[in-house]
């Protein structure tokens, strides 16, 4: 199996020789070491590594949050499989943005409160990808992710096989991800979430004159989608579309999310239309319009009880 292995604790982190790693990697550890400072009542264990993707012909970096009883786990006979909820960043981060402002400190603490069970957490890197194939076909994400990294993270760590104990997460770009790969491919996951997901419901042709433009919302959008759009390419990969076919399977998730009432790119409207789509199409799901824009402050802000409701998803908590 392609991909190599960084384990390392928090504590770790600082003291890991990196002579031989050359300057990229020590570069990546000395950051780390800066974004997961150390915490006496922290116990999850970080890996940090490189998967090596022929689908997408690079490296892809990723990192999985273990659950704090992971090692003495694995060391029993038969070890317990645990979910994975796979985490997607937005646009302009990177594989280690759940962990960062105080993320890894929040789960800790719901871990220790009991307020969420143990699973794992994997995020790969997906740059400005949506999480797509790419219109031109030059960049399969959504192929690598699918046929490459869940098949490498299932069978690299303890967990869950098949659907029940797997589930899917993101945020802004990644909830878009999160909400596109649920209803793409239903059967993969039992539950999805999204926070401030980039839902659109202008048309291709105002999509169109926001990438002429190099608006706030054209800028988001980068090249996937093509440019000008791919009108099919769109629709073939549109949360709203796929819950429209799809919506029988779709009736079988657990779905939740919520958006700021403020939100700067305004895809509160998008997750309004959501709400009322899957509402109009009698799919149960749980969604929230709070105050707050598109910022890390909100994104953390509701960030327990998203990890909460996939606690309750996995049958892990009440």
């Amino acid at each position: 199996m392609p991909g190599g292995s960084a384990d390392s604790s928090r504590d770790a982190l600082r003291n890991d020789n990196v002579k031989e790693w050359g300057c990229r990697t020590l570069l990546f550890l000395l950051c780390l070491s800066l974004i997961f400072p150390t915490s006496s009542h922290a116990q999850g264990r970080m890996n940090c590594a490189v998967f090596n993707s022929r689908i997408l012909q690079q490296p892809v970096h990723y990192c999985v949050l273990l659950p704090d009883d992971y090692a003495a786990n694995v060391a029993s006979h038969p070890p317990k499989p645990y979910p994975v909820l796979y985490f997607l960043h937005g646009l302009g981060q990177n594989e280690q943005a759940l962990f960062k402002s105080g993320g890894w400190d929040l789960i800790e603490d719901l871990r220790q409160q009991g307020k969420i069970g143990q699973y794992l957490i994997a995020s790969p890197d997906g740059k400005n990808s949506f999480f797509i194939n790419s219109a031109d076909s030059k960049v399969r994400y959504s192929d690598f992710f699918v046929h490459e990294f869940m098949p490498f993270i299932e069978s690299k760590y303890v967990v869950r096989k098949g659907r029940a104990g797997r589930a899917i997460t993101g945020l802004s770009m990644g909830g878009y991800g999160a909400l596109r790969f649920a209803f793409a491919y239903p059967e993969l996951f039992s539950a999805v979430s999204a926070q401030s997901a980039a839902l659109m419901t202008e048309s291709p042709q105002e999509l169109n004159s926001a990438l002429q433009s190099r608006s706030q919302l054209g800028k988001l959008m980068g090249s996937p989608f093509g440019d000008p759009i791919n009108i099919p390419h769109w629709r073939q990969n549109d949360p709203f579309t796929l819950a429209r076919t799809n919506k029988a399977a779709i009736g079988t998730l657990a779905i939740y999310f919520n958006c700021g009432k403020e939100d700067d790119f305004d895809f509160e409207v998008g997750a309004q239309a959501l709400h009322r789509q899957l509402q109009s199409e009698g799919i149960k799901h749980e969604f929230h319009l709070y105050p707050g824009n598109h910022s890390p402050d909100y994104f953390l802000a509701h960030l327990g009880e998203t990890l909460e409701f996939h606690s309750k998803a996995f049958g892990l908590s009440k």
